[in-house]
């Protein structure tokens, strides 16, 4: 409980010193921590030590959301084709 104490104050200090509300802050703090954690899993991607289901469900994301994240980082990936193939029906 102290280390919660201690970013409570840290974070209200923050607070007085700019112009941004408590949410703001923790918004932003939500956003760094979690790029941080999508760079690091997505090194195991590519070094294919992990699979997009394994990734998806560590970082609680749908997959379709990571593979937009991959496209935006412009890292190289492949999708699993759902579409029936031309001779079955």
């Amino acid at each position: 409980m102290k280390g919660l104490q201690q970013i409570k104050s840290e974070i209200d200090r923050l607070v007085s010193t700019s112009n941004k509300t408590e949410l703001e802050v923790v918004e932003a703090l939500q956003k760094h921590y979690f790029n941080k954690a999508v760079t690091a899993e997505i090194k195991l991607y590519k070094k294919k030590k992990k699979k997009v289901a394994q990734i998806t469900k560590d970082l609680k994301i749908s997959h379709r959301r990571f593979y937009k994240i991959l496209e935006d980082k412009k890292v190289e990936f492949t999708k699993y084709n759902k579409s029936k193939i031309e001779g079955e029906e």
